[in-house]
């Protein structure tokens, strides 16, 4: 498999404006994010951030420019398996157990009973909602209700995982301990991540790189290197560390167009 986890080239999307002129969300976008990185986008409502994570995920076409997932197209790469997705709504099924909703990409994909019910046990564990296998979704908090979307798209084994503000609806506490749980669970899966956030904080302490984005038409105004390890690796205290304030600095004033200025454990190209 290609040592690169997606590789966006000149994308463009253009929707129609329904009588009021074409809207330009992504105008001319590169963009490469390599096997195992964890990658956020954050930039202005309406920057086309969540279009452009729609376009990876084969949920839209762009209307000029080429998209590969692991070397393949998005269509291909969503045949394959390549990814798993997770949005801010959880979407769980509520007739179906925490068990069963996780198993439910396995089952459509043909897998057979024993070996679905043995990789649901085993995604429970990696977030920590064994004892919860039986429940069902309306028993379950917002913060866990979420912890099963991840497993679920997790079930498949993906390689790149795909995350539209999975924590945006939660409160400070619960999406604090979530981000610390996808720092772990992203350091034993190995998955590169292409996450979507409004929160500056958020986006420094989960992620290798930050990409801002400017507003409409989105175009990438600059993408921040975050000098804080690998962020797999990562742990709590590091939003404790100089070198994340500093670059939750960066990413703000690349955010509000103002000049970079590079801090300690802040790399800016």
């Amino acid at each position: 498999m290609s040592a690169v986890a997606v590789d966006v080239r000149g994308v463009s999307r253009v929707f129609a404006g329904g009588g009021v002129g074409a809207v330009t969300a992504l105008d001319d976008v590169d963009l490469t994010v390599a096997a195992g990185e964890f990658v956020s986008l954050i930039g202005p409502s309406g920057c086309g951030k969540s279009t452009l994570l729609r376009l990876v995920a084969d949920l839209d076409a762009p209307t000029s420019g080429t998209i590969e997932v692991f070397g393949r197209s998005p269509e291909q790469a969503r045949l394959a398996h390549d990814y798993g997705i997770a949005f801010q709504q959880a979407g769980l099924l509520p007739w179906r157990t925490v068990r069963a909703n996780v198993e439910l990409p396995l089952a459509l994909h043909g897998t057979g009973k024993v070996a679905r019910r043995a990789r649901a046990e085993e995604m429970l564990a990696l977030v920590g909602l064994t004892d919860f296998a039986d429940h069902f979704p309306d028993q379950l908090s917002g913060g866990m209700q979420q912890r099963v979307a991840i497993a679920r798209a997790l079930a498949e084994e993906p390689s790149l995982l795909l995350m539209d503000e999975p924590f945006g609806a939660l409160d400070e506490m619960t999406r604090e301990r979530l981000q610390n749980e996808l720092v772990r669970i992203c350091a034993e899966t190995r998955a590169a991540v292409v996450f979507v956030t409004h929160s500056i904080p958020e986006a420094v302490f989960l992620s290798d790189r930050v990409v801002v984005m400017s507003p409409r038409p989105g175009r990438i105004r600059t993408v921040v290197d975050v000098g804080l390890g690998r962020a797999a690796g990562r742990e709590d205290g590091v939003r404790e560390d100089t070198a994340y304030f500093a670059a939750v600095t960066a990413v703000r004033e690349a955010l509000r167009g103002g000049a970079l200025v590079p801090a300690r454990g802040v790399d800016v190209p």
